[in-house]
């Protein structure tokens, strides 16, 4: 019995070897390719600021304030990147309207206040993209209308351009072939910036730093 099992054991396999041999290989499919993130965009941008502002007495008895500065921003921006396998570089200007600002008492009824009214870049942009997803880097040229103004009974106010510097990063998220979404976070020097005061008051230098956090909301064209 076990003879008559093993031979026909054996002869199935004999058939059967036949079919497999002709059955075809079935092709693995390919990964689909990622989301391509080369191409130019435009879009908003909106978030919160907070930083100081380092303001001292350049003349007669010298004095020296921070006041604490803070909120809310919005904006646009314009960007092209280009991709090099996962790597993407591409450079990238903003522009926003800023409502962040704050006052301090320097003495009783003398307060002093800085107020960005707005700021905007232009960077160099380099990530890590993983399919539409996107980590970055950002940094460049920075530059914001500042004012700086004082009341102690008269009162005076004064804005400057200043010119400064930034740094960041951030991650993208194509939630569409053609809308980014993005939350990033900046860092902003705008340097030390001379201001002349009228006669009742005194010259100053005011340095402002501000820190902000956004989301934004790209078109890819």
């Amino acid at each position: 019995m076990r003879r008559l099992m093993l031979a026909t054991v054996g002869f199935l396999a004999a058939l059967a070897a036949p079919a497999f041999a002709a059955e075809p290989v079935a092709d693995v499919p390919m990964t689909a390719p990622g989301f391509d993130w080369t191409g130019y965009y435009a879009g908003l941008q909106g978030g919160y600021g907070w930083g100081s502002s380092d303001i001292s007495g350049t003349e007669g008895e010298p004095f020296a304030a921070s006041p604490d500065l803070d909120g809310g921003f919005v904006g646009g921006h314009v960007a092209g990147l280009w991709q090099f396998d996962q790597a993407v570089l591409g450079a990238e200007a903003e522009l926003n309207y800023s409502s962040a600002k704050g006052a301090e008492e320097l003495g009783a009824g003398n307060l002093l206040g800085t107020d960005v009214k707005w700021f905007g870049s232009i960077n160099a942009k380099a990530g890590y993209a993983m399919d539409r997803f996107l980590i970055y880097g950002i940094g460049g040229v920075a530059f914001a209308g500042i004012e700086t103004s004082q009341d102690a009974g008269t009162s005076f106010d004064n804005t400057r351009t200043s010119i400064g510097w930034t740094v960041g990063a951030g991650i993208d998220y194509a939630l569409t072939d053609r809308f980014v979404v993005a939350a990033q976070y900046r860092y902003y020097d705008f340097s030390k910036e001379h201001f002349d005061a009228p006669d009742d008051f005194l010259d100053r230098d005011q340095n402002v730093k501000l820190n902000t956090v956004g989301i934004n909301l790209s078109y890819k064209f």
